[in-house]
C-alpha cells in the first residue's frame, strides 16, 4: 500500500467522523483533498468512500440527514441535498 492510498483512507475515516459530528464544511474538506490526492496519484478512491461523497459537492453523504435513498427497480437512487442524484445498481 502506497504512502497515498494510506493517506486516503485516512481522510476517508476523518470525513466519517466528522461527517457524524455534524461538522459538514470539515467533510467536505477531507473529501476534496482525498479526491485531489487520488487524481494526482492515478488512483481510485476506495468503493464505501466512493458511494458515500456527492460529485457534484464533495458532501459526505449521511442518508437521512443530508441524503435521501430510494430504491427503485433494480437500482438505489441516492439524492444529496444539492439536488444530485446516483443510482447504483443491485440484485
Amino acid at each position: 500500500m502506497t504512502v497515498a492510498q494510506e493517506r486516503i483512507e485516512r481522510l476517508a475515516g476523518l470525513a466519517s467522523t466528522a461527517a457524524a459530528d455534524c461538522n459538514d464544511e470539515r467533510a467536505r474538506e477531507y473529501v476534496r483533498l482525498a479526491k485531489r490526492i487520488a487524481e494526482r496519484n492515478r488512483l481510485s478512491l476506495p468503493h464505501q468512500f466512493k458511494r458515500f461523497t456527492c460529485d457534484s459537492c464533495d458532501a459526505y453523504l449521511r442518508p437521512g440527514k443530508n441524503a435521501r435513498v430510494r430504491l427503485q427497480e433494480g437500482h438505489v437512487v441516492i439524492t444529496c441535498d444539492c439536488g444530485i442524484q446516483s443510482r447504483y445498481p443491485y440484485e
